[in-house]
């Protein structure tokens, strides 16, 4: 396997440096991690359902004209990605009281919001991911205003497109977290999305029973992780021949 030298490791990725300039690799691990990685394991497989789960969404959204980093998938648990500037924002996107959202507002599990919510967070494990407006991400300049409104443009017709298409696949999207970075090709600078759409960010559930087929059932042991993961590449039509396999990770230079 070809030695590669590792960039950056974060809870379920690692990125490694890719074969051209500006480019990197995207390796997605088995390991699952929740309440800011206070709880953590291994889920056999998981890594090569995202990424394929993954490279279908992003390849998808790119179909109606939302700029992202992904270039291809290269084989069962590695794409190649374009190197970004990661803007340190996560923007999650709510459709129906789900989460945190629940807590704080006592909204019950389940109602369908009046309309699409979009909340930012600051992007800081060590102080949990806190809630933040667009004065934060302006005054401290995480990203400008113009970058801001094509932050919330892109996240609300990426929303739209999804919503639909889980629903013709029977699954509610009920809220999700992106990721935007800035892509820099000569002397032009813009906004793409980043990381990854899977349900380790997404919550799905399945439209007749409401069941959770997400990161959920591994927050709220559950259980069946994998098999869920599983249906929602089965529905989607991608899901690996013979199942989900396991690879190595690359070899790392020291």
């Amino acid at each position: 396997m070809a030695r590669r030298r590792r960039v950056y490791e974060g809870k379920a990725k690692v990125l490694y440096e890719g074969p051209e300039p500006g480019t990197l690799v995207q390796y997605f691990k088995d390991d699952a991690t929740a309440f800011n990685n206070k709880k953590s394991a291994t889920i056999v497989g998981k890594g090569v359902l995202n990424n394929r789960i993954s490279e279908y969404l992003m390849a998808r959204i790119a179909e109606i004209g939302i700029p992202t980093h992904f270039v291809r998938r290269l084989n069962m648990r590695e794409q190649l990605i374009k190197e970004v500037e990661i803007i340190p924002v996560e923007v999650i996107i709510r459709n129906i009281s789900a989460g945190s959202l629940a807590t704080r507002l006592g909204i019950p599990e389940g109602t369908a919001l009046p309309r699409s919510i979009v909340e930012f967070c600051y992007k800081s494990d060590e102080l949990g991911d806190p809630l933040i407006t667009e004065e934060h991400i302006t005054a401290f300049g995480w990203a400008t205003p113009q970058e801001i409104d094509d932050i919330m443009a892109m996240s609300l017709r990426i929303n739209d497109f999804l919503i639909g298409l889980f629903l013709g696949i029977g699954i509610k999207l009920v809220d999700f977290k992106l990721e935007f970075g800035r892509l820099y090709e000569n002397e032009m600078v813009r906004v793409v999305l980043a990381d990854e759409i899977s349900p380790d960010n997404c919550r799905l559930w399945d439209t007749k029973t409401n069941e959770k087929m997400d990161k959920d059932r591994f927050r709220r042991d559950l259980g069946g992780v994998a098999e869920a993961y599983q249906e929602v590449a089965r529905r989607l039509g991608i899901m690996p021949e013979g199942g989900p396999r396991d690879i190595q990770a690359p070899t790392l230079m020291q």
